[in-house]
């Protein structure tokens, strides 16, 4: 389910429809770190799911800044390793990323933010979430070529 839940949040080309599939996405990731043990990480996919929801209706520097600091101040007070500081820099990059960026630029956000859940997932043992993350990261890149492609359509026609 999340596999697939991946897939279709990163071959979206509208920024809305991204932020609403990720919602559901961010909620099955909570499930499943939750499940896993992963406290941080299940910390980190709540914080990313209310965040989205949120990011569907406001698009504020203020409101990210909340958002990071929140998930900043909880995911350090719920570390126990240095390791678990993956999942807050992967929440933090994808919160900056949803409420400032748009098109591109938000999916190289993503794909920065998708990076850091990937080690994560290495280290808190999820061979599904790995899977996951590593398709998650080649569909990005195929959408921002999609995307570029598009913008360079629209300038050729243009002229």
């Amino acid at each position: 389910m999340s596999f697939a839940l991946g897939i279709s949040t990163f071959y979206q080309k509208d920024d809305r429809k991204l932020k609403m599939v990720m919602l559901i996405f961010n909620l099955n990731h909570l499930l499943h770190f939750l499940l896993l043990g992963s406290m941080v990480s299940a910390l980190s996919a709540l914080l990313s799911a209310v965040r989205t929801a949120t990011a569907l209706y406001v698009s504020s520097k203020v409101v990210a800044a909340a958002f990071i600091t929140i998930s900043l101040v909880s995911g350090i007070w719920l570390s126990d390793t240095i390791w678990d500081l993956w999942p807050i820099l992967g929440t933090i990059i994808g919160t900056y990323s949803v409420f400032v960026l748009k098109g591109i630029q938000m999916r190289i956000g993503f794909l920065v933010g998708a990076t850091c859940w990937l080690i994560n997932n290495i280290l808190v043992g999820s061979i599904g979430g790995t899977l996951l993350e590593v398709t998650v990261i080649c569909v990005n890149v195929i959408t921002v070529s999609r995307l570029l492609r598009d913008q360079r359509q629209q300038l050729a026609t243009s002229k």
